[in-house]
């Protein structure tokens, strides 16, 4: 199918009003800060409208354009996109298009005709929409079998589509010409595990094979029937450490929830070690800083043993977010959603780049550790691996 045919294509099922909800993402240009466009039709004031719901780092944007007038739009998205998902009343539609704009089409028919809502209202457009049943989710007690979220369970369904954003922003760092190997250290009941198989397989259609690993092994025997049960073929469970596992010599990702301590360090030290090319990590509870801490200039605060702890906890985040980006990686620490343990928590999201360190982040780093005379486990583990 040639591009301006692709086009053309949905823009006629868009001005049939066929269009249910859809999302563009993979942006051509990183340096633009939009991550990716989510559309819908409205109805407001009496006119059909289709809104743009702008997703940046940190903040949305709306707007909201007239049906006539959404053949100029479409032409921009796609000048600065390079994927479309789109969910249509009587079909599924998937875009990927290469650097020079050659097309990949697939398009599968639905047996029901979905309905168009054209209410106006700013509820959140999640990357699994929360009226479709989802067979693991079902299984997993967070939908009831006809697609419904339950009540005490919606706070679950809300991280879950959180951390798929994540993952939906790594598919630019994961190859697409082989299988993706991933490892989730300490998967627990394993709900964000099966969220991610099911993305990246059956959402996207890539070749993946995913170890979620735990020490629970009645969790993991539930893990590995559910697995079974739908037929996720390349989705096992182990019952296992962090530090006892060494059945691998290459991975493209490392997952790793709530790793107590320096287990989250073990992690991050084993998946550089790997080649990871994407980490995302949200750790637990941080000791080993606090143990350590002895900066008179912070007196004021550590006298309090509550801010002290908290404050180790992010200057030990600070401090691993720093050691990856001196072995080549591109850092952020992200707000996460995580009913677990706080109703906010972090996570640590890293991308490989092979980026050369400055001579002044080497200093900047050491500077801080001395003067809170840290001894990082993660630095022991990787020194050997900064780039200089």
């Amino acid at each position: 199918m040639e591009f301006d045919g692709m086009k053309q294509l949905l823009l006629e099922l868009i001005q049939q009003k066929k269009l249910v909800s859809a999302t563009i993402s993979q942006p051509r240009k990183k340096s633009d800060g939009l991550k990716r466009i989510k559309l819908k039709p409205v109805e407001i004031k009496g006119q059909y409208h289709i809104q743009l719901e702008y997703q940046f780092e940190r903040i949305l944007k709306h707007e909201n354009v007239l049906l006539e007038n959404f053949c100029s739009v479409l032409d921009s998205i796609f000048k600065k996109f390079r994927q479309f998902h789109g969910q249509f009343t009587d079909r599924i539609i998937q875009v990927q298009l290469s650097k020079k704009n050659k097309v990949f089409w697939k398009e599968e028919k639905t047996e029901s005709i979905k309905e168009v809502s054209l209410s106006h209202n700013r509820k959140k457009n999640y990357l699994l929409d929360e009226s479709t049943p989802y067979p693991f989710l079902v299984r997993l007690g967070v939908q009831t079998p006809d697609g419904k979220v339950k009540k005490q369970k919606y706070d679950k369904f809300r991280q879950i589509n959180r951390f798929l954003e994540f993952i939906d922003d790594s598919l630019d760092y994961l190859s697409k010409d082989r299988q993706i190997r991933i490892l989730d250290f300490g998967s627990g009941k394993s709900y964000l595990t099966f969220a991610l198989y099911h993305y990246l397989k059956m959402e996207k259609g890539l070749d993946i094979k995913v170890t979620g690993l735990d020490l629970k092994k009645e969790v993991i025997e539930e893990c590995n029937k559910i697995a079974k049960d739908l037929q996720y073929d390349h989705l096992e469970f182990l019952v296992g450490d962090i530090s006892d596992y060494h059945d691998e010599t290459s991975v493209d990702m490392v997952v790793t929830l709530h790793a107590c301590d320096v287990a989250t360090d073990m992690a991050l030290a084993r998946a550089v070690k790997w080649g990871a090319k994407v980490i995302l990590s949200v750790p637990c509870c941080q000791h080993e800083l606090n143990s350590q801490l002895n900066a008179p200039q912070l007196e004021i605060m550590t006298q309090h043993g509550l801010i002290k702890e908290r404050f180790a906890a992010l200057a030990t985040d600070s401090i691993r977010a720093e050691i990856l980006k001196l072995v080549g990686y591109e850092v952020q620490l992200m707000e996460f959603i995580d009913m677990e343990h706080t109703p906010k928590n972090i996570l640590i999201r890293a991308y490989y780049t092979g980026r050369k360190p400055t001579k002044h982040e080497f200093e900047r780093y050491k500077g801080f550790i001395d003067f809170l005379s840290a001894k990082p486990f993660l630095q022991k583990e990787l020194e050997e691996y900064f780039i200089s």
